[in-house]
Formats: C-alpha cells, structure tokens, sequence
C-alpha cells in the first residue's frame, strides 16, 4: 500500500484530513479514490491503516481502520555529519542515506570545504523534502531531520555512545574492529570530510570531544566524499543491526 507521513498524534479510530500537496499527489498522480486503502506513518514507530471515506474539491478524509508498529526503522540511531561537498552532490548523499536507514543529517563545513555555507532557508526545505520522499519510497517510518549548516569546529559530540571519522590517514584502526568492540552503541556519529579529507587538528578535535570517538580506515582505496558516507553507513547497518 502507499505510504504518507501524517502528524504525530493520530491514532486508531480518528478521522484524517489531507489537502494541499499531499492531497493533490494522492489523487491526480496516484489516481485513489473513496474505499482505497493506505499506510500513514506518525514519525513515532506505528504504521496506520487507513481508508479513504471521502473526497472533496479542498481535502481527502481517511478513517483509521488499524495500527501496528513499524518494523523498518534501524535500532541504532545514526546521524551523518556529512561536509559540504560541491554543487549538486548533498541532495543525493542525503537521498540514499535516508534510504539506508540515518536518522538525521547534519550537513558542516571544514577548512578544506570548496563550497562556502549556504544558510539559504529554501535549500534546507528541499533537503527535507529530498528526505521524506526518500523516507516514503523506501519504507520508513519516520522522516530524518536535515539540519541548518554547521561550522565542524562548533559542533559537540559528547551526547553519542559512539563517534566514527572517516580518515583517510587512519592506516590502523578499521571500521570493522570498532564497530565489533562497541556493538552496544545506539546513539553513533559518522563524520564524513570534503572533496580534500580533513585536516589532522580537524581529527584530534574531534577525538578530544568525547572518548568514546575514533578515526577509522574505510578500507584501502579513498572514498570520494559523496560515496564514503553511503558506504560507511551501509557497513555499520550490516554488521550492528544484522
């Protein structure tokens, strides 16, 4: 069934209105109509079945018929501080994270960034809206937060069990040891440098933040930016959530 992201508390029993984008999107693209059946998802870990009773020129009203809860989101809570990396890449890099399983994405900037900060409020609606739908196509049951644009430097990171750099000049410590020695992590960082790698005071920032923070090798080739973050994620889904 299609799935919709709806407010956080809707529950079984209530009657849902959609009208603007939402309603538009599900009858004149997905062609539904009175009696079709859909998922809403609350962002809080249930998944609503949900009819469709009736359809006006403004608003479509859906009944709930069912819940249960959602199966799809990772137990591990991942956020991708991701740095900026030039034009048109972030979009992509946010899409197929989403699709992964991250849970919020934080796009910085470094010494070596090329591209400068945009704090431009419409670009961080569309990377949020890049998120939702990557969220609905594939499955999830919560949208990730894509936030403002953050200079690395003023980012902390004492709150994370866990935190991961990806460091090209990291020639010991792997990804795979790490992950195997802290498999009771659920609240990790991945931090993910620009097109021209991190700076190694970058780095030992970082590792001074908390102690639980390590560089890690991502293997023996170098990861173009857009590509590590995917990858990193993709390794750390696989081996800590099976």
């Amino acid at each position: 069934m299609r799935r919709f992201f709806v407010d956080k508390n809707i529950s079984m029993g209530q009657r849902v209105l959609l009208s603007g984008d939402e309603k538009r999107h599900m009858l004149t693209v997905l062609r539904m109509g009175k009696g079709d059946r859909l998922i809403l998802i609350n962002g809080m870990g249930t998944e609503l079945t949900a009819e469709i009773v009736s359809v006006d020129e403004d608003e479509v009203t859906l009944e709930i018929v069912d819940e249960m809860p959602c199966t799809s989101e990772p137990e591990r809570k991942v956020t991708l501080f991701q740095c900026l990396p030039k034009a048109g890449k972030l979009e992509t890099i946010i899409q197929k994270c989403v699709e992964l399983g991250v849970h919020a994405v934080c796009p910085v900037f470094s010494k070596r960034c090329v591209v400068k900060p945009d704090r431009n409020e419409n670009k961080l609606v569309r990377y949020n809206r890049v998120s939702h739908e990557a969220a609905k196509q594939s499955g999830r049951g919560m949208a990730p937060d894509v936030l403002p644009v953050r200079d690395l430097n003023e980012c902390t990171f004492s709150e994370f069990d866990l935190v991961l750099v990806a460091y090209e000049d990291e020639e010991e410590v792997t990804l795979k040891r790490i992950l195997c020695e802290n498999r009771e992590a659920g609240h990790i960082a991945i931090i993910i440098g620009p097109e021209g790698g991190f700076e190694r005071d970058e780095v030992d920032r970082i590792l001074r933040s908390n102690e639980n923070a390590h560089s890690v090798s991502l293997g023996k080739r170098i990861l173009r930016t857009e590509t590590a973050g995917m990858a990193m994620l993709a390794m750390l889904m696989y081996e800590l959530e099976g």
